[in-house]
């Protein structure tokens, strides 16, 4: 009996024996069923709450079916004009991206005998399986609606992608790390064709790092224009937010729950209005610094956070925010273009090369705010509500040019100060632990115990250098502090020796 019961119940002969592709195929299911739950426990949980629901629980199921699929960017129907409905809930997506890219990591993790069905394929399928059910379900009627062929093709891709890259980063010699590595190759071959002068050497992390900064910075500028808005209708805006709130428990819960999924959709609607271009709401409206122009909007929370309409006035200061989040950027090519983790042997880069790599920033940062205000946006139903967010051409010209106007100067003002002299020459040459060389005479008290009328000599005061070469920039911007104190210190000593009557040797 015990050797009975320590035999699997179910033995797969040959490649299946060591259950590698099941179990694969499996992993991909529960990551679907996963975020399924996430999805559909909170609507059923409002449809059961709800006292006078209109549906029943198959709509209820076919309706978080449908925000399931809207999850990963599949357009689905609604209504019974079959109205367009194209508008993604971006932390929805973030969620079942994070749940494939950990799937597809744990595979590529797990050991054991393996086919060419199994791993990243093997989760795709399980996952596009589950895919299927949900769109044949959430086609029938409903206030929501799929498509089945658009839907599933949108969410194949999505799948595949997130699974691949979870898998690329466990085991990267895979042929998605090999074209990643290609396009960074490629990126690095096409500084290899400028001239020698314009070539930043080895500023394609450079590049990226500052790029990644800048979008950041945008997005950070985004969260703090919600957050001001939503404490501005708070205090001085009649609370129109709050009014809509007030609809009784089941109400105020599925507001709250479609507001979070929505949030980060209006933190990059924020950003591109601190970029300038702003967003629409509608077809022919427009809300940017520079004026507001809207219709009649649905009920909703963050739409209540919208600004008046009429003219910018001082709105316009939201404009400082692109400036501030270029500093960054700027400080990090500076100190990659004045030798700061740059390869062995590569130097620091020519001003012109400098320029290049801000440039190169510039529009990889565009590429990416066109990328996310395109994926922020859709349409909410057919005719006026067809068009809502950032226009995606407009706000990647005006982040690559926010970008460009501050990194190109910002860089080479802060290439300059880590190369350029800081100080002036001392007359002997220790150098100290803080990387600012003195005069043998500066360090020790009795460099001011000359003649009474000891003065700094020409040029600055005793024992002031500047840094040591290598140094970094905090050191450089320190030494005219540090001539300052010294040459206070030294006044000040003399003066007192002075009134005390003490002379020197040579006096």
């Amino acid at each position: 009996m015990t050797q009975l019961m320590g035999r699997p119940l179910l033995e797969v002969p040959g490649e299946l024996g060591g259950r590698p592709v099941l179990a694969d195929l499996l992993a991909g299911v529960r990551t679907a069923l996963v975020g399924l739950a996430l999805v559909g426990v909170p609507v059923l949980g409002l449809w059961i709450a709800t006292p006078y629901a209109d549906s029943d629980a198959a709509g209820a199921t076919r309706l978080a079916g449908a925000l399931w699929l809207l999850g990963h960017g599949a357009p689905v129907l609604r209504g019974g004009a079959d109205a367009p409905l194209t508008l993604t809930p971006l932390l929805l997506g973030a969620l079942m991206v994070v749940r494939l890219y950990r799937a597809g990591a744990g595979v590529a993790s797990r050991r054991g005998l393996r086919s060419r069905w199994g791993g990243p394929v093997a989760v795709w399928t399980g996952y596009c399986a589950v895919a299927v059910g949900v769109a044949l379900h959430c086609a029938g009627p409903g206030p929501f609606r799929s498509r089945v062929l658009p839907d599933l093709l949108v969410v194949g891709l999505l799948a595949g992608l997130s699974t691949a890259a979870g898998f690329r980063s466990v085991r990267p010699e895979t042929a998605f790390a090999r074209f990643l590595r290609s396009v960074v190759v490629g990126t690095e071959s096409w500084f290899d064709r400028l001239p020698s002068d314009w070539r930043p050497v080895g500023g394609m992390p450079a590049v990226c790092r500052a790029a990644a900064a800048a979008g950041a910075g945008l997005v950070a500028a985004g969260g703090l224009l919600v957050a001001g808005a939503a404490v501005l209708d708070a205090v001085t805006g009649g609370g129109r937010g709050m009014a809509l709130l007030g609809r009784g428990p089941a109400a105020l819960s599925g507001l709250l729950l479609l507001t979070g999924v929505l949030l980060p959709n209006a933190v990059l609607w924020g950003a591109a209005y601190a970029l300038g271009p702003g967003f629409e709401v509608g077809a022919g409206t427009l809300v940017s610094p520079g004026g507001t122009e809207l219709g009649p909007v649905p009920e909703f929370p963050l739409f209540a956070l919208l600004p008046q309409e009429g003219p910018g006035g001082w709105r316009l200061a939201v404009l400082l925010l692109p400036l501030l989040a270029g500093l960054v950027p700027a400080v990090l090519l500076g100190r990659a273009a004045a030798g700061r983790r740059s390869p062995v042997g590569a130097g620091p880069w020519t001003p012109a090369a400098t320029a290049v790599a801000a440039l190169a920033a510039a529009l990889l940062l565009g590429a990416g705010a066109a990328a996310l205000g395109w994926l922020s946006g859709g349409a909410l139903a057919a005719g006026r509500m067809a068009r809502l967010g950032p226009v995606p051409w407009w706000t990647g010209l005006a982040a690559a040019g926010w970008l460009a106007a501050v990194a190109v100067p910002g860089a080479l003002l802060v290439r300059h100060r880590a190369l350029g002299p800081a100080g002036v020459e001392y007359a002997d040459g220790a150098e100290c632990a803080d990387g600012v060389e003195y005069a043998d005479a500066a360090e020790q008290a009795e460099a001011v115990d000359g003649p009474v009328d000891a003065r700094p000599p020409a040029g600055g005061t005793a024992g002031l250098v500047r840094p040591a070469p290598g140094r970094g920039v905090h050191a450089r911007l320190t030494v005219p502090v540090r001539r300052r104190a010294l040459e206070l210190r030294a006044r000040t000593h003399a003066l007192v020796r002075r009134l005390s009557g003490q002379r020197g040797p040579t006096g």
